[in-house]
């Protein structure tokens, strides 16, 4: 009989986390990976990117599954290519919310990732994708954005710190929309009480999983509502102070393989007894 495993769902953030600065996966954390699934647990990505931007990994990585994408707002069937479920930010709330930002922090800069299986992500005059590798269209007016439904809205201060523009972002828009931060030069806003962790919950009750044995992973404050619902949340040794500061666990860098160093140290032995197990043969009395 294969030995029981404390974690039967692993949820994963992409950049910063699983994936390398190059958003290239390790050959360490693809065996990591798949000796998890040999001991029996079920992978999850967990990513503030939309479901377009996520297809070519969820490809490399051979995922066939779900996907929480959009910072929650999608939960995408990557077999099929199609949104099991979505919720859109509304574009008069949106545009509303970014002026309130506006009239405290003066201008900013904005792009949209736009709702669906094949959205968009358009960027306005001025803005500068902070990962280099995902595609945008860039729009020649602010107007443009909001042309089709959108699921998130990114922001961009030419001065403030992402720490400061998060906050201040905060303390404008009220409950119009949720403020994450989710990476280098990346505050978003986003419909009103979605996050990771909504998506999360909505993928695992899918999967007939629980929080009580999911383990999570993550490197941004928009991993805090996903560490807050799983039972055991690690960051990455590169992580933002403030979610490792609510972490169970601190584990090495992304470029150190910090993922594939606590699967290894959880799901070593259990892979091992399963492996070597005898195939029981007839039925069982």
């Amino acid at each position: 009989m294969a030995a029981p495993i404390a974690y039967s769902l692993i949820a994963t953030d992409l950049d910063g986390t699983l994936l390398r600065g190059d958003d290239t996966l390790s050959d360490r954390s693809r065996t990591a990976l798949a000796m998890a699934a040999t001991a029996g647990a079920r992978h999850i990505v967990v990513t503030g990117r939309p479901a377009p931007r996520v297809q070519p990994l969820l490809d490399d990585l051979g995922g066939q599954g779900l996907a929480v994408c959009g910072q929650g707002a999608q939960l995408y069937d990557a077999g099929a290519h199609r949104m099991v479920w979505s919720v859109t930010l509304d574009r008069e709330l949106a545009e509303t919310a970014l002026g309130k930002i506006e009239a405290e922090v003066g201008d900013v800069y904005a792009a949209v990732d736009q709702d669906g299986v094949d959205g968009l992500t358009l960027i306005e005059p001025g803005y500068e994708m902070p990962h280099p590798t995902l595609p945008a269209v860039r729009v020649p007016r602010r107007d443009d954005l909001w042309t089709q439904p959108i699921s998130k809205v990114l922001l961009r201060h030419p001065c403030l710190t992402d720490d400061e523009l998060a906050s201040a972002a905060r303390g404008a828009v009220g409950s119009l929309a949720s403020v994450t931060m989710s990476g280098p030069g990346t505050v978003e806003l986003q419909p009103c009480g979605v996050t990771k962790a909504t998506g999360l919950a909505l993928a695992a009750a899918h999967l007939g999983l629980t929080r009580t044995t999911t383990i999570a992973f993550g490197d941004m404050p928009n991993d805090i509502p996903m560490f807050d619902w799983a039972t055991h949340g690690v960051a990455m040794a590169n992580a933002h102070p403030g979610l490792k500061a609510v972490a169970d666990e601190v584990t090495l860098s992304n470029e150190e393989d910090g993922i594939a160093v606590v699967l290894e140290r959880l799901f070593h032995s259990a892979a091992t007894v399963t492996e070597t197990a005898p195939r029981m043969l007839g039925r069982t009395p």
